[in-house]
């Protein structure tokens, strides 16, 4: 079927990743382009199959800070993620959100759960446990009206990152802004590349003019 969605599961659990692989193979709206655990080069078979939709089973020990969702999202921009999420905790889920996950499941959800995440993020529609969406309303509500709430929850951007912007914008060198902040040259030099990556420009300057073009006051 052309109009097939195209799915691609990362799972550790083998058990997990079978099952649920049966299950996403047999729906005729759906096109299982892979499944497979994780691995060093998991982006490049990401790349290669070209999904709409990447499942992601979350493993601490593996994933650590999201980078890895930021990562793939900046190579596969229009790529939407569900990710199987370890519990109910509000701090994950919204480092989750803010990494570009659309659809959040737990760890007991239901096989039909996850195909019903997966349905909805195809058409476009967010998804998370009710909870959960309740701490993110109450934090959109409570501070989206702060630039720098704004920018976390945009691009991931961490509060060392969010300093150097305004700094950047200023025209500081990475020595000069190292002075400032007491840090070593090499390590604005690494803010600033992640930065760039994060927010997808190419140069620094880039950086600012997005941002500001975005409604972002610095």
């Amino acid at each position: 079927m052309s109009n097939q969605v195209r799915v691609f599961l990362i799972a550790e659990n083998r058990l997990l990743r079978e099952a649920l692989s049966r299950i996403l193979s047999k729906r005729p709206e759906f096109s299982l382009v892979g499944a497979v655990p994780f691995t060093t080069d998991v982006i490049e078979h990401i790349v290669g199959a070209n999904p709409d939709i990447l499942v992601l089973d979350f493993v601490p020990s593996l994933f650590g800070n999201l980078d890895l969702i930021l990562e793939i999202r900046k190579t596969v921009p229009n790529l939407r993620v569900v990710m199987i999420g370890m519990d109910d905790e509000p701090d994950l889920f919204l480092r989750a959100v803010r990494a570009g996950v659309v659809g959040y499941v737990l760890k007991d959800a239901s096989a039909m759960d996850v195909v019903a995440a997966v349905r909805a993020a195809a058409h476009e529609e967010a998804v998370c446990p009710p909870k959960l969406c309740h701490a993110l309303f109450k934090q959109v509500s409570s501070q989206a009206s702060a630039p720098s709430v704004r920018v976390r929850l945009d691009y991931g951007l961490t509060r060392r990152e969010q300093q150097l912007v305004p700094m950047i914008a200023r025209g500081l060198t990475n020595k000069e802004i190292a002075s400032q902040l007491n840090l070593s040259e090499q390590t604005i030099k690494n803010h600033v590349h992640r930065m760039l990556q994060k927010v997808g420009v190419s140069d620094r300057l880039s950086v600012v003019e997005l941002l500001r073009d975005r409604g972002h006051g610095f």
